[in-house]
């Protein structure tokens, strides 16, 4: 009850958190609806749509680090305002996209950086700092569980939109979504003006950012997370980016695709709420593996078997609750290495090999679809990669468990 007391005058700094994140992650994870009818209509081929969702995961990657850093030098409503003012121009720019140029800069370079500034980190960064660390990992599950409200009604908007005039219009209806991310990032920018962080010299909060870069690549638990988190975003990205692509392919109703967005949004809210409750009890790192385990196999399961409507619905549903329980978890682990202060900087620093690992799913998963005509291969490298990111995340976390890192 003290916690609940506690939250009452920060709560609406973190509605309004909320509310951008849920609008960013809903656009951005519904992008791949437009592909077929774009790739149809205008100069661009797929493999040069899944280059821009490739370009947008690398350009979130790169800058993510860099915006964490400047949240805490410069406060986190510059960094968010930023972010929320780039979606709308990127949005803009695929609303009125006549040939590749515009696909790339709209929907790899502007909404790449919107993602780093405006999105999953900062969101969570400042989640960390507002809640008591008692309920931290649960806390920071419901604000990954809200990340996926906004896919259950954006990404059937977007297909409706679609189907009921054209693309272009479904991404003006992206547009309005942009723009009402601005006054949400400003309200969530409230936290710059609450209590300062307390600095402890028993992790990295009292040293430089550099120095604390140096420390979290010298500690082996944050470096395997780090690594596993790349197959993290491979699957994760090939997913979002093709799965309408294929049920277009097995001659399925385009709007199933957007079902499935929606259904794994609805059930990653139940899946986020459980893995940030678990994680505040068992080992984060040994429930990383499990959840890499597990969509493997659930991939591998789904792609044998003949897709219908009914084996989609059941596998998106079951992927859902695995997709986004990673996000509090990985953000917990890194507040438990490294404290609060460089928090977003850090998390950054993992989160671009997620990134690395987007950019091969979303363009490697075109370019091989291109070349051999089916995504065997591309689906056969997931699960491969999944399985062994699984065991070793697992194994690590059992003969190496995390300890506070050496920072002098």
């Amino acid at each position: 009850m003290s916690n609940m007391r506690a939250l009452r005058p920060v709560f609406p700094i973190l509605v309004g958190a909320a509310l951008m994140l849920t609008l960013s992650f809903g656009m951005r994870q519904s992008l791949g609806l437009f592909m077929p009818s774009l790739t149809r209509d205008i100069a661009v081929t797929i493999t040069d749509f899944t280059l821009a969702i490739a370009m947008q995961n690398l350009v979130w990657g790169l800058f993510q680090p860099i915006a964490g850093m400047f949240a805490d030098r410069w406060g986190y409503r510059p960094v968010m305002m930023i972010g929320a003012l780039s979606y709308v121009i990127g949005m803009i720019l695929m609303a009125t996209a006549n040939g590749v140029i515009a696909v790339l800069v709209g929907a790899g370079v502007c909404v790449g950086i919107a993602m780093a500034c405006a999105s999953f980190a900062m969101a969570m960064s400042l989640t960390a700092r507002l809640v008591p660390a008692t309920i931290r990992s649960t806390a920071l599950g419901i604000m990954s569980a809200v990340g996926s409200i906004g896919a259950m009604f954006i990404a059937p908007l977007g297909q409706l939109l679609e189907s009921s005039y054209d693309w272009r219009t479904g991404f003006v209806g992206f547009i309005v979504i942009a723009i009402l991310i601005l006054p949400a990032a400003w309200i969530a920018g409230r936290v710059d003006k609450e209590a300062p962080l307390t600095l402890s010299p028993d992790n990295t909060d009292t040293l430089s950012a550099g120095a604390a870069a140096l420390a979290a690549f010298r500690y082996p638990p944050f470096v395997m997370m780090a690594t596993a988190y790349f197959v993290c975003g491979m699957q994760l990205i090939f997913l979002t980016t093709h799965l309408p692509s294929y049920l277009v392919l097995c001659g399925l109703d385009p709007m199933l695709g957007a079902s499935a967005i929606g259904i794994i949004g609805g059930f990653n809210i139940i899946g986020s709420l459980f893995f940030g409750w678990a994680g505040q009890r068992w080992s984060k790192q040994a429930l990383l593996g499990i959840i890499y385990m597990s969509r493997s196999f659930v991939l591998a399961v789904y792609f044998i078997l003949p897709p219908t409507p009914t084996t989609t619905i059941i596998f998106a549903a079951v992927m859902g609750f695995f997709w986004l329980g990673v996000s509090p978890l990985v953000a917990g682990s890194v507040v438990e290495m490294f404290g609060l202060r460089w928090q977003a900087m850090i998390q950054g620093f993992a989160f671009f090999s997620h990134q690395i690992g987007s950019f091969v799913g979303a363009f490697g998963g075109g370019w091989l679809f291109d070349k051999l005509g089916s995504y065997d291969v591309a689906l056969q490298m997931g699960v491969g990669l999944g399985l062994f990111a699984g065991v070793s995340q697992i194994l690590f976390a059992l003969f190496y468990p995390p300890h506070k890192p050496q920072t002098a």
